[in-house]
């Protein structure tokens, strides 16, 4: 099936189709083309080859599995570092009102145009399992595409459906799980600093100059990570320390001064919130 439906490369950038393209090309002494933009998004699937990436003045080395996003009007090209390799990738040609027409029957299709056109990030990279996965799909597209058969239109139009909505989905849920590993080395990092300065002052203001945060983002990091509100985690935090230092001997008044109190009442309310009784109840109860 794939040297049936292998396209002969054409430096051809324009679209004659008014929805979309797909092409498979496989190129041995490929002369690179100069510097271009076009009107459409180009979906490239880099399979094999030795090849960099021009896009926007930036250039990116490719490997297996690298999808790419151009959107429309950003000046690209493949510059191949050795014509005597192999050059193999599948382009996907989409009109702007395609695209649109898509992201219209569901946002889900337009993710990674949404961070193109936002973020200027072009280039991804997939694991082999996905980009099998993609690229079986594709086979699959351009087989239809080439045969005559029975609810041929339908069929394409769901193979598109389901390449696309697998693309946006992987990468969606790669930058998801990125933010998570992000958000939990940074939550342990403002956490540890908190533990090495809960006998000064550590108001929200403070840990966000520290850590050239927002407030929002810290509010939001802490909600997310313990339920708690950042000023709640430092309350519970100064409590436990108190307890350790009282169960080793300090009096209550050293305690609360020392971790950060700055009065006894403000210390006696938190105290008998979080235990369910006076600081002297629990000495008392640890005596015991």
């Amino acid at each position: 099936m794939k040297k049936r439906i292998t396209s002969k490369f054409n430096s051809r950038q324009y679209m004659l189709s008014e929805d979309f393209e797909v092409f498979y090309y496989s190129d041995l002494h490929f002369h690179s083309i100069n510097l271009h933009t076009h009107d459409y998004y180009e979906l490239y699937f880099f399979e094999e080859g030795s090849v960099e990436m021009e896009i926007g003045g930036d250039s990116y080395p490719l490997r297996h599995g690298d999808v790419i996003l151009i959107p429309p009007g950003i000046r690209h090209r493949a510059v191949l570092t050795d014509p005597d390799v192999t050059y193999r990738r599948f382009v996907f040609w989409q009109s702007r009102n395609f695209a649109k027409a898509m992201e219209e029957q569901s946002p889900d299709f337009g993710y990674i145009i949404g961070k193109a056109e936002t973020e200027e990030k072009y280039v991804y990279h997939t694991d082999a399992l996905t980009f099998n996965s993609l690229k079986s799909k594709l086979f699959t597209l351009l087989d239809e595409l080439g045969a005559d058969r029975y609810g041929k239109q339908t069929q394409v139009s769901i193979y598109i459906q389901d390449l696309l909505l697998t693309l946006n989905r992987h990468i969606y849920e790669q930058d998801r799980s990125r933010s998570v590993k992000e958000n939990r080395g940074r939550y342990e990092e403002i956490t540890g600093y908190i533990d090495l300065h809960l006998d000064e002052e550590l108001s929200l203001d403070r840990l966000a100059r520290e850590f050239f945060l927002s407030k929002y983002y810290l509010v939001h990091l802490f909600q997310d990570s313990t339920g708690l509100s950042v000023h709640q985690y430092i309350i519970k935090k100064r409590l436990e320390a108190c307890c350790d230092s009282m169960l080793n001997g300090a009096s209550v008044s050293e305690a609360y001064r020392q971790w950060g109190f700055g009065d006894y009442s403000a210390f006696y309310r938190a105290f008998r919130k979080e235990y369910g009784m006076p600081p002297s109840s629990f000495l008392e109860l640890h005596r015991m």
